[in-house]
């Protein structure tokens, strides 16, 4: 089974930037896409086939949003995290399927001077709770825009950034890492443990070009799943977002 997950920075700008042929190319079987920046009537002309598809909205028009298209038909959807102060920013979809859950994120940016890191953290322990319950039940697929780097390793400048930028504060930090110490695995770090690789680049000062660069995008599998995981890639050469592809192959 191969999975996509993608934070497309609007889906009418990835639209126009060859995104249905992205799709065709690389055939995948889940597609999770974050930040669709869109409203449920506009998502509507969106859709492609023969994909299921399956999206919650941000009450705020231009914002956030997540979306996934599934060629395997689930046995239940639900939407949101069960608190509209989140929920309401369109930020969680969870698939159900025979053998394992699929949640798709796109977490809570913490914002310029740290003004939501509180609501941030508070979004880290509830999310945390809410896999491991999942967890319990069958082993979980966890993939989206965290919005953390983990360790110095994932980004380009760790010393100027610490405790100074949204997404590498040790609050993130350490609710990243209880959600891995909660039985689940970051899928690209176990397969590659030393390798410098990023999913998002800013859109300022050429970072792209220069590959100043974070590695916020993830792949997590319950610890279960991980001998039937066989890769996990980051897709840097695809361009069209200011993020990049990831891509998981696993046995199910």
């Amino acid at each position: 089974m191969k999975i996509i997950s993608w934070n497309i920075n609007g889906i009418k700008s990835i639209w126009k930037k060859g995104f249905k042929n992205f799709v065709k190319s690389y055939n995948p079987d889940i597609l999770c896409i974050q930040e669709l920046k869109s409203s449920t009537d506009e998502l509507k002309n969106f859709e492609i086939k023969p994909y299921n598809f399956f999206f919650k909205c941000s009450e705020r028009k231009g914002y956030a949003g997540v979306a996934v298209y599934t060629k395997l038909k689930p046995k239940s959807v639900k939407y949101g995290i069960g608190l509209k102060e989140y929920d309401k920013e369109g930020r969680l979809i969870t698939l159900e399927f025979s053998d394992f859950y699929l949640v798709t994120v796109y977490a809570p940016n913490s914002g310029n001077g740290l003004v939501r890191l509180k609501y941030r953290a508070k979004w880290d322990r509830i999310f945390s709770k809410y896999i491991q319950r999942l967890d319990k039940i069958k082993p979980v697929i966890v993939t989206g825009d965290f919005n953390v780097a983990h360790t110095e390793i994932d980004l380009a400048r760790p010393k100027q950034n610490y405790n100074k930028s949204a997404g590498y504060t040790q609050t993130e930090i350490d609710g990243f890492t209880k959600l891995l110490d909660n039985r689940f695995i970051d899928t690209f770090r176990h397969f590659h443990p030393d390798k410098i690789a990023y999913s998002y680049w800013s859109y300022r000062f050429n970072a792209r070009s220069k590959n100043i660069g974070w590695r916020i995008d993830y792949f997590l599998v319950s610890k279960r799943l991980l001998t039937k995981t066989k890769a996990s890639e980051i897709l840097a050469k695809i361009k069209g977002s200011d993020h990049c592809p990831l891509m998981l192959n696993i046995k199910l």
